[in-house]
C-alpha cells in the first residue's frame, strides 16, 4: 500500500521538522549522486539547514568548477537579454557605462594632478606613484630620443655647413 500524498507546508513541531529535513537531504543527496551517475551529468547540490549548518555534493568534488560554468552561463543568459532590450535601453545602459568610466577618469586624473587623495588609503597612493613613475619614464624615454634625433639632426645639418664652407673657401683659393 502506497503513502498517501504529503500536504506541502511547513512542519511546526521541530522534532518533526528536524527529522524530516534530515531523511530529506539524504535523500536529495542520493539523487543527485544517482542523476551524475547515471546521465553523466555535472552537479552541483548546495543546502543550508535553519541553523546555517552547510551541506554539499558535487560531481568528482569540483564544487568551484561547476559554480564557475554556472557563472559564465548566467553571465551569458544577461548578455543575451541585455542584446533583446530595445535599442533605447541599450543606448541609456551604454551611456550610464560610459559615464561612470568618465567619472573614473576624471578622478585618476585628479589624482595624477595630486588633487583628492586625502580619501586614498597606502595602497592607493602607491598604486597612484608607480603609475606617476611608470608615466615618468615613457615620458623621459621619448624625450631622450626625441633629443637624440635633434642632435643628430644638427650634427648632420653641422656637417653639411662645414661642407659648403670648405667649397667655398677653395672656390676662392682658386680665384685668386
Amino acid at each position: 500500500m502506497g503513502r498517501g500524498r504529503v500536504q506541502l507546508k511547513r512542519i511546526e513541531n521541530k522534532i518533526n521538522r528536524q527529522v524530516t529535513f534530515s531523511k530529506r537531504r539524504s535523500g536529495l543527496l542520493k539523487k543527485a549522486h544517482e542523476i551524475s551517475v547515471l546521465c553523466d551529468a555535472e552537479v552541483a547540490l548546495i543546502v543550508f539547514s535553519t541553523k546555517g549548518k552547510l551541506f554539499e555534493y558535487s560531481t568528482d568534488s569540483c564544487m568551484e568548477r561547476i559554480l564557475e560554468r554556472y557563472e559564465r552561463y548566467c553571465y551569458a543568459e544577461r548578455q543575451l537579454q541585455a542584446n533583446e532590450i530595445e535599442p533605447n535601453g541599450n543606448w541609456t545602459l551604454e551611456y550610464s557605462k560610459l559615464k561612470a568610466r568618465m567619472e573614473v577618469l576624471q578622478r585618476n586624473q585628479k589624482h595624477f594632478m595630486g588633487e583628492d587623495l586625502a580619501d586614498l588609503s597606502l595602497k592607493e597612493l602607491q598604486s597612484v606613484e608607480q603609475q606617476i613613475d611608470s608615466g615618468l619614464k615613457l615620458i623621459r624615454s621619448r624625450k631622450n630620443q626625441l633629443m637624440l634625433q635633434s642632435i643628430s639632426e644638427l650634427q648632420k645639418k653641422d656637417k653639411l655647413l662645414k661642407e659648403q664652407n670648405n667649397l667655398l673657401a677653395k672656390k676662392k683659393r682658386r680665384s685668386y
